[in-house]
């Protein structure tokens, strides 16, 4: 088997990472920029292996279309798999994942953006280029002695419960396994998702996007928390329900969001259309809040974090190739 592999939807700090990654196994590697999908599936024809990033959706139709071009693994270059038909591609092609690169990557970036819409960072970027430095309007809050909501203890979220408790901050934690080791280093406290929600005056979200998680962050969700609570997404787009983040905004019961990932950030995210507009009302909506911040899902870009999403992803198909079990496979029993 020819040992080639199609990197769709790749940039070039994508290309710099896997040549590096690629000294040890020496690998034909081919890069396309668009994104994977009908108009572009054909690239893939005479490469057993594709390489592809969240925003390159498999639905049942492209699954169909790569497996009858001879594909027979798909490796994401990322830790979610919630855009891969699963079970379309049962008995079709094999997907691995990269389950961990540089949790500290999004944990920090977490903070950074808490901070952000706490001190209200980016209005005073923009004031002081305009040689306004009035307060007015700039105020914030302690963040210690304050509860911190965090939804998930995995690896990253047990990550930003240590920093915020590092912050003096009180930190509940909803997760259906809970981490004893956790609680003894921090001190923080296991607890339902409705108890979270009322007693929080921050909420940051760190889970899978599941059937069960999907939209967590609903009408209901937010009717039960604080008034004026904050919130940070740095996990999926499809954990909230944005049309009820903007209820909540509206209402002022929501008083201040950031959010790295957006429900249909697909059709935006990682591309310039700064010549453009944005033809998706809700996201357009989202932009028009001066107390929302919005970054391209770009926690995890740090150079730490991609060259070890690089070398994960290079193992995982050295293993395809050479026949040995996938340490990484996605099953759809997942």
């Amino acid at each position: 088997m020819e040992h080639r592999i199609a990197l769709f939807d790749s940039k070039p700090y994508d290309r710099e990472a896997f040549e590096r990654a690629n000294i040890s196994y020496g690998f034909d590697l081919s890069y396309f920029e668009p994104r994977l999908s009908l108009e572009t599936v054909r690239l893939a024809e005479g490469f057993p292996v594709v390489c592809l990033f969240v925003r390159d959706i498999v639905d049942a139709s492209l699954a169909y279309q790569l497996a009858s071009l001879g594909v027979q693994l798909v490796a994401l270059r990322s830790n979610g798999y919630n855009h891969i038909d699963l079970m379309a591609a049962k008995g079709r092609f094999q997907v691995v994942r990269v389950p961990k690169y540089s949790p500290y990557a999004v944990a920090e970036y977490t903070i950074a953006l808490l901070l952000c819409i706490n001190r209200k960072l980016d209005q005073v970027y923009w004031r002081t280029k305009q040689n306004n430095f009035s307060l007015v309007g700039l105020q914030g809050f302690d963040m210690h002695g304050k509860t911190a909501g965090v939804v998930g203890s995995g690896l990253i979220g047990s990550i930003v419960v240590r920093l915020l408790a590092a912050f003096g901050m009180r930190v509940l934690v909803y997760d259906r396994f809970p981490r004893e080791q956790l609680v003894v280093e921090t001190g923080c406290q296991y607890t339902d998702f409705d108890t979270l929600c009322r007693e929080s005056d921050v909420i940051t979200l760190h889970c899978p996007l599941v059937p069960e998680t999907e939209r967590l962050i609903d009408k209901e969700a937010i009717s039960k928390m604080k008034d004026g609570v904050y919130i940070v997404n740095t996990s999926r787009g499809g954990l909230i329900d944005s049309c009820a983040l903007i209820d909540g905004l509206k209402e002022r019961k929501i008083g201040a969001a950031a959010l790295d990932v957006y429900e249909e950030e697909e059709k935006f995210f990682y591309e310039d259309l700064s010549s453009s507009f944005i033809d998706d009302d809700v996201l357009a909506r989202l932009m028009t809040f001066p107390n929302v911040f919005i970054s391209a899902h770009q926690a995890f870009f740090t150079r730490e974090a991609i060259d070890q999403i690089a070398e994960t992803t290079m193992k995982n198909i050295y293993e395809f190739f050479e026949k040995k079990p996938l340490t990484n496979e996605v099953s759809t029993q997942e």
